[in-house]
């Protein structure tokens, strides 16, 4: 029995089970196990899921949350309604769209921010990893703007460079951080999950001042990395690369 096989066969389990469940995705589970791991939701929680299409994290988060949550997703894709659910198609990082969310809550705290968000895919591990890792700090940004002090955060992050900039930035903001790997993802995926709970009161001293985008920047920087300039008419994604010794 080849590996590869064993692997494809252990993928296709999960996505059968979800399908039984009413699941929309297999990677309904990897959230269900982060929850059976940490708790991150609790009933009556306030969720926002942030890159939510097609749904299959929002039908966790309303399981979870119960009655008396409030689930409220957001992407730029549009979303089939899932029960329970407010569903908004927007960008997470556009003042309308943080509007449209204050309004939905009316008057209600987000307790937890969760992410399952992921780049359009090109097949070239670098430059795939560099944009989760772009779209993974700035959710973080984002996410703190609507989490109250003892909330919690989940992010989707691939493994590789630069990627402890973005797992120290959350240390300054959370008081307990720690990477999980549910056995629902694929093993041959460098994806992990960043569990974030617990925000801070207020940030530590390292990240006064900063975004959590800034952090990073900084960080990749200190590697040899330099985060190139790009033109703000220009419709493209901030982009890495590598220093020379001599530059």
């Amino acid at each position: 029995m080849s590996k590869r096989w064993y692997q494809d066969n252990r993928r296709d389990a999960w996505r059968r089970i979800a399908r039984s469940k009413g699941y929309r995705t297999r990677s309904a589970y990897k959230l269900k196990q982060i929850q059976d791991r940490f708790g991150v939701i609790r009933a009556g929680d306030c969720v926002l899921d942030v890159g939510c299409h097609p749904g299959g994290w929002l039908q966790v988060a309303v399981e979870e949350s119960g009655d008396e949550g409030l689930v409220i997703g957001v992407d730029l894709l549009a979303t089939s309604p899932v029960e329970g659910a407010m569903v908004i198609i927007g960008d997470i990082t556009d003042d309308s769209s943080i509007e449209r969310i204050n309004a939905t809550l009316g008057g209600r705290e987000i307790n937890v921010v969760v992410s399952d968000i992921s780049p359009n895919l090109t097949g070239r591990y670098d430059t795939d990893q560099t944009i989760s890792l772009e779209l993974s700090t700035l959710v973080l940004d984002a996410a703190m703007r609507f989490i109250p002090a003892g909330g919690s955060f989940v992010t989707k992050i691939f493994q590789g460079t630069g990627i402890e900039g973005l797992v120290n930035a959350a240390k300054d903001r959370f008081s307990n951080v720690q990477r999980f790997s549910p056995t629902a993802s694929r093993n041959s995926s460098s994806e992990t999950y960043l569990v974030c709970q617990k925000r801070l009161s207020r940030v530590r001293p390292a990240a006064r001042g900063k975004s959590a985008l800034e952090q990073v920047n900084e960080h990749l920087s200190g590697l040899g990395i330099l985060v190139e300039e790009v033109d703000e008419d220009e419709e493209t994604i901030v982009g890495f690369r590598r220093l020379n010794k001599d530059e």
